[in-house]
C-alpha cells in the first residue's frame, strides 16, 4: 500500500495563506526500513472482565540498528470522531535496541491486573473497541486525525507507523480487528510483520504486554527454545566441503521479485538476487542502502528490473558498477519494494547497465511502477515546477511541457495532466535541512528554470515515486530575477502586497526573534522601495493598532526619504490578529475624505477603502484592500463552506459572500471609480472572481500580463493567481498597464528571513523571497488638477 504520502494534500489545514494553524516541528526524510513500529494495542484496560488494569501501546525495534525515541511520541484519537491526534499524546525517550521492546501504559480502572513496569506513562484514554494510534517523529502533536482533519503531507511525513483498528476511518490497508476488553492487537511474528496492512500484520489475541526488560526478539531470527539439549559432538569434522560465495546462485531473478503489480509476490520471502550496482546511497547520511539492476531483462515490460538493497557500509560496501549476489528478505516498505534485512553481499565481478530512457507526461493511468529502482534518463528539457522542500529535505519537482498552473486558475488546465507531467527529484539523503543543499550553486535554482539531462535511479518514498539523481542535471537559468517590476506605464502607480505576517511583536506570528525581524523588515523594505508604488495596499499587517505599519513606514521612508510614505488609518481593523493596511505617497496622490470600511460580519479582516486624487481637482480613484477568508479546512467548514471536491476547497461560500459585501460596499458608499486588490484567497477561474467580474469588475492583470506570467503564489507544486487587481468599467478605461513581480513564488522558501532551517549564506537583504506572494502593480492614467 502506498501509506505514509509525503504526497497528500500538502499545507490542507494551513490554507494558502500561511495564516493558519502552523504546523509541526521538522519532518525527517526517509526513514530506513523497518524502523520502530507499533506491535500492540490495547484499549480495554481497567474495564470489565479486563486482564490487565491499564490500557497501553507496546513499541518494537524491527530493525538491525538500534533506534533513538527522543523527541518521538505516540499519539491516539478515536475512529471517526473530529478530535486531532495531538489532543492525546504521550512523549517517548531512549533508544531501543533489535528487536526490543517498549511499553507505554495509559489511562486505565480498578479491574485488570497492574502491567508489567512502563517504559513510559501516559493519561491517554483509549477505546476498547476501535481508535487511531500513530508512532510520530515529533514530540509535539499533529493536528489532524486522518478523517475529518486530513493529515497533511508534512503531518504525514512525521507518523513512523500507523494502526488503525475496529471501525477506524484511517489506516495502513484495511484497519485491524476490532478489540475487545479481553483482546489486544497484536502485530504478527512477534512485531516483525510489516506489509503496510494493518489488517493483515495485526491479529486479536489476548493482550500481552511486553517492555524493555522482556527478552529481545530481532527480526530474522527465531526464538531460542528453552529446553532444547544440545549434543556434544565427540569429533571436530575435518573435510566438511564449502561454497564459495559467488558460486552460491541466485534463487529469482529481480524481475520475479518485483512482480507485475505495485506489491512484490514474494513479500516476506528470503530470496537471493543477482545485478549490477547502478547507485551507491550506503551511508547512514543517505538512503543505507545500494540499487542493483538486472543486465538481462525479461520479456515483460509490466516489471521492474531494479532492487533496493537495505545494506549500509558498514555491512559491505559496495561501488557502482560491482556485480552482486545478494541475499535479503523482500519487504514493501511503505509501498517500496526492497530487500530488507540484507543477510548477504558478495561481489562477484563487474558490470554496466545503460540508463532506460524515459519521457513525461506519463500515459494515463500509467506510473513509475514498472520502472521501481531501475537507472532512468529523461534526455528532454524538464521545467522546475515545484521547490517548496528543497532547503527542508533535498526535494525538487520538475516538469514537462513547461509550468504547472492550478487547475481552477484558468481554463484547459487538467489536474490529473498536470501529474502525469511532473517527476519528483530528491537528493538520496536522510539529512533533514542539509548545510549544503543541492541546486544553489552558482544562484539558487527558480521555478521556471530548465534542467537537461536528468539521470538516477526511480525510488520510492513517503507515497511518491522520486528519482534519486546518479550524476549531476545541468540547469538552464530562464526565468532570470528581474531587479525591479516591469514598468506599467501612467502617472499613478498601486500596488498590492502581502506581507507574510509583518509583525512588531516577536514570537507570535512573523519573526521569532529580534534578529529576524530585522532581516525581515529589510526584505519588505526592499521590495517596497523597488516597487515604487504612490499607493500600496497590504495584507498581513499585526492589527496592533498603528504600531506595526508605522514601523513599516519608517524603514521605508529611512531608505527613501522622510515623508515619502505616510499610513493611513483603518477605521474597523477587525477582529484577527492580521488586518489590512493602506500606505501612500502624500506628494503623489491626496485622500479625499476620510478612509472607509464596512462591519458587515461576514469579513474578519474588513476591506479597506481608499479614495485618492491627483491634485485638486483631479479624477478620484478609489482603492479598495481585501484579505478574503484562506481555504484552510476545519472543523467549522460545513455547508457551502465545506470541500466541494471542484478545486476551490474550503470557505468558497464564504468568499463569496465576501466578493458580494465588497460589490455592496463600493454601491452604498459610492465610492468613485473602485479598484479592488488583494489576497483574494481564489484563483483566476472560481467563484469569487466570477462574482467580483459578474457585477462590474474587469480583472487588469488578465488583460495585461501574459497567461504564462499571470501567477502569484506557489501551492502543491502548481501555480496560480491569488493576488488579484479589478477595476471598475469608468477606472478600466485610465489602466495603462499591469504587472506582476515575481520575487516570491518563483523563489525557494529557504531564502526567507528565518533563521531555524535556512542555510546562512543564502540569506540577502533584497526583495526576493520577502513574502510568500508576488505584488502586483498596476499603472493609471489619470487627470490632475492644480496643485
Amino acid at each position: 500500500m502506498r501509506a505514509l504520502s509525503r504526497a497528500l494534500a500538502a499545507l490542507a489545514t494551513l490554507g494558502v495563506t500561511a495564516t493558519g494553524v502552523a504546523v509541526l516541528t521538522p519532518a525527517p526524510a526517509l526513514a530506513a526500513p523497518g524502523t520502530v513500529v507499533v506491535s500492540q494495542v490495547y484499549g480495554g484496560g481497567g474495564n470489565s472482565g479486563a486482564p490487565y488494569a491499564n490500557d497501553f501501546v507496546e513499541l518494537f525495534n524491527r530493525s538491525p540498528e538500534p533506534v533513538s525515541l527522543d523527541g518521538w511520541s505516540v499519539q491516539y484519537t478515536s475512529a471517526t470522531g473530529t478530535g486531532p491526534f495531538g489532543a492525546n499524546m504521550v512523549a517517548l525517550s531512549g533508544t531501543l535496541a533489535p528487536g526490543q521492546y517498549h511499553l507505554v501504559r495509559f489511562a486505565g480502572g480498578a479491574t485488570g491486573a497492574a502491567l508489567p513496569a512502563p517504559d513510559t506513562t501516559g493519561t491517554v484514554n483509549m477505546s476498547g473497541s476501535s481508535g487511531k494510534v500513530v508512532l510520530a517523529r515529533t514530540a509535539e502533536g499533529l493536528a489532524c486525525n486522518g478523517g475529518s482533519l486530513p493529515c497533511t503531507a508534512e503531518q504525514t511525513a512525521l507518523i513512523a507507523d500507523l494502526v488503525g483498528y475496529g471501525t477506524a476511518d484511517y489506516s495502513e490497508g484495511a484497519a485491524a480487528p476490532g478489540l475487545s476488553n479481553t483482546a489486544a492487537a497484536l502485530r504478527k511474528d512477534r512485531g516483525c510483520a510489516d506489509t503496510d496492512a494493518n489488517g493483515a500484520d495485526f491479529e486479536a489475541a489476548a493482550p500481552a504486554p511486553r517492555n524493555r526488560a522482556a527478552a529481545p526478539a530481532p527480526c530474522g531470527t527465531e526464538p531460542t527454545p528453552t529446553a532444547t539439549p544440545t549434543a556434544t559432538p565427540t569429533a571436530t569434522p575435518t573435510a566438511t566441503p564449502t561454497t564459495a560465495p559467488c558460486e552460491t546462485p541466485a534463487t529469482h531473478r529481480i524481475a520475479q521479485v518485483q512482480g507485475s503489480g505495485d506489491a512484490s509476490p514474494l513479500a516476506g520471502r528470503t530470496v537471493r538476487v543477482e545485478g549490477v550496482v547502478t547507485a551507491d546511497f550506503q551511508e547512514a547520511n543517505q538512503l543505507s542502502g545500494f540499487f542493483l539492476q538486472d543486465p538481462s531483462p525479461d520479456a515483460d515490460p509490466a516489471t521492474s528490473e531494479g532492487l533496493f538493497a537495505f545494506a549500509r557500509s558498514s555491512f559491505k560496501d559496495v561501488e557502482v558498477g560491482d556485480r552482486v549476489l545478494v541475499t535479503g528478505r523482500v519487504v514493501e516498505f511503505n509501498g517500496w519494494t526492497e530487500l530488507s534485512p540484507v543477510t548477504a553481499v558478495d561481489v562477484c565481478g563487474t558490470g554496466t547497465i545503460k540508463p532506460v530512457r524515459q519521457s513525461l507526461p506519463r500515459a494515463e493511468g500509467a506510473t513509475f511502477e514498472r520502472i521501481e529502482n531501475m537507472l532512468v534518463t529523461f534526455p528532454e528539457p524538464l521545467t522546475v515546477s515545484d521547490h517548496y522542500n528543497l532547503g527542508r529535505y533535498g526535494e525538487l519537482t520538475l516538469s514537462s511541457e513547461g509550468r504547472v498552473y492550478q487547475p481552477t486558475d484558468r481554463p484547459g488546465v487538467d489536474a490529473a495532466e498536470n501529474a502525469r507531467r511532473t517527476l519528483l527529484v530528491d537528493d538520496a539523503s536522510g539529512v533533514e535541512n542539509p548545510a549544503t543543499v543541492p541546486y544553489t550553486e552558482p544562484r539558487t535554482v527558480r521555478l521556471g528554470d530548465t534542467a537537461l539531462g536528468v539521470t538516477g535511479v526511480m525510488g520510492y518514498g513517503f507515497g511518491s515515486y522520486r528519482l534519486q539523481p546518479t550524476g549531476k542535471a545541468a540547469f538552464l537559468r530562464t526565468n532570470p530575477r528581474l531587479p525591479r517590476p516591469l514598468p506599467v506605464g501612467g502617472n499613478v502607480k498601486v500596488a498590492s502586497f502581502n506581507t507574510l505576517n509583518w509583525f512588531t511583536t516577536v514570537g507570535s506570528r512573523g519573526a521569532s526573534s529580534p534578529e529576524e525581524q530585522k532581516r525581515q523588515l529589510a526584505k519588505l523594505v526592499a521590495a517596497l522601495k523597488a516597487m515604487d508604488a504612490d499607493v500600496v495596499g497590504l495584507m498581513e499587517v499585526e492589527n496592533n493598532g498603528q504600531t506595526a505599519l508605522q514601523a513599516l513606514v519608517d524603514a521605508l521612508n529611512a531608505e527613501v526619504g522622510a515623508g515619502t510614505y505616510a499610513a493611513l488609518g483603518n477605521p474597523n481593523p477587525g477582529t484577527d490578529v492580521i488586518k489590512v493596511a493602506m500606505i501612500y505617497k502624500p506628494a503623489r496622490v491626496q485622500p479625499v475624505g476620510e478612509a472607509r470600511s464596512t462591519s458587515d460580519p461576514v469579513f474578519k479582516r474588513p476591506p479597506l477603502a481608499q479614495t485618492f486624487r491627483r491634485g485638486k481637482g483631479g479624477q478620484p480613484f478609489t482603492v479598495i484592500v481585501n484579505h478574503y477568508k484562506s481555504k484552510g479546512c476545519d472543523e467549522e467548514a460545513t455547508g457551502d463552506n465545506a470541500d466541494a471536491g471542484d478545486g476551490q476547497s474550503c470557505y468558497n461560500g464564504d468568499r463569496v459572500r465576501e466578493a458580494r459585501a465588497t460589490l455592496a460596499m463600493v454601491e452604498s458608499l459610492g465610492l468613485p471609480n473602485p479598484l479592488v486588490l488583494g489576497d483574494l484567497n481564489a484563483y483566476g477561474e472560481e467563484d469569487p472572481i466570477d462574482t467580483l467580474e459578474a457585477g462590474g469588475l474587469t480583472s487588469v492583470t488578465k488583460r495585461f500580463v501574459p497567461a504564462p506570467l499571470r501567477y502569484s503564489y506557489l501551492f502543491q507544486g502548481q501555480v496560480g493567481e491569488l493576488d488579484h487587481a479589478l477595476a471598475g468599467r469608468q477606472l478600466l478605461r485610465r489602466v495603462t498597464g499591469a504587472t506582476i513581480w515575481h520575487i516570491n513564488a518563483d523563489e525557494a522558501r529557504m531564502l526567507d528571513y528565518n533563521q531555524e532551517f535556512n542555510p546562512p549564506g543564502l540569506y540577502a537583504p533584497d526583495a526576493f523571497r520577502s513574502s510568500d506572494h508576488d505584488p502586483v502593480i498596476v499603472g493609471l492614467n489619470l487627470p490632475g488638477g492644480r496643485g
